[in-house]
């Protein structure tokens, strides 16, 4: 199972927001590319990358800092926020991202998936699969649609899509521990590969998501509880039984105290 350190983007900087909610703000960082460094110094293998701007415009904000990102690192990554065309999820890839992460345009148009995949190939498109209640969330997590959630990592699996990024909105920042149950039925009744986000946040988070790797659980988001010193990477890694590149057992710092807006 992959651990993957999440850089949300907002106005450039590297963010948490609180069950998406704009308002709701904690800044860790000007400086992006310095934090993905640091993540693979402490040897994450993949680093999640969010362009927050992106998704609440509908369209990339942030390209400028990926493409810093990309420049700083050498390990992969995938993106998501505001990829709703082509040439958005092409110019994404070109500046430097492994992987794109389609959600809203996916629940309104599930033809724009299979076209992306058409065009390169389903390793570099996943799902974005967000649900509150059972229910996908869209445009940013601003909007909650009528559509299951299950129903629709099914029909996405139909049209080839492989892998996705399910994330619970409601566990979201809070730091509350992942819901385990809806993990786990996702993975067991889509056939989708399910990257877990949202709420986790301890050792035991990660021992109760590794458990499911035969259903089909590959990964975990880690963002907040990081950002917060309440799991260090090192300790995450551990548990998957991934090796260390870098610094065993060192923590990221941020030159900005956490701000509150």
């Amino acid at each position: 199972m992959i651990i993957y350190p999440a850089i949300d983007l907002k106005d450039g900087q590297c963010v948490r927001l609180v069950q998406g909610r704009a308002e709701d703000k904690t800044v860790y960082s000007d400086t992006p590319a310095q934090v993905a460094r640091d993540f693979e110094e402490q040897g994450a293998q993949w680093l999640h990358v969010v362009d927050l701007d992106g998704a609440f415009s509908g369209k990339p904000q942030n390209t400028v800092v990926i493409k810093q990102i990309a420049a700083s690192i050498k390990i992969p990554f995938q993106v998501g926020g505001g990829l709703r065309r082509l040439e958005d999820v092409e110019a994404i890839l070109n500046a430097g991202a492994s992987r794109v992460i389609i959600g809203s345009k996916a629940v309104s148009s599930p033809q724009f998936v299979k076209n992306l995949i058409s065009n390169f190939g389903s390793e570099h498109i996943i799902l974005g699969l967000d649900a509150k209640d059972g229910l996908v969330a869209i445009e940013g997590w601003v909007q909650t649609s009528s559509l299951s959630a299950l129903d629709f990592g099914q029909q996405m699996k139909s049209l080839g899509v492989k892998t996705a990024v399910f994330t619970d909105i409601s566990r979201d920042g809070l730091l509350q521990g992942p819901n385990l149950a809806s993990i786990e039925n996702m993975a067991r009744n889509t056939g989708l590969q399910i990257i877990a986000s949202g709420g986790v946040t301890s050792r035991e988070d990660l021992r109760n998501l590794k458990a499911m790797e035969e259903l089909g659980v590959c990964g975990a988001i880690i963002g907040k509880a990081i950002y917060d010193g309440r799991i260090t990477l090192a300790q995450a890694l551990e548990v998957t039984g991934d090796t260390l590149k870098g610094t065993h057992g060192s923590s990221v710092t941020y030159p900005l105290s956490h701000t509150r807006f």
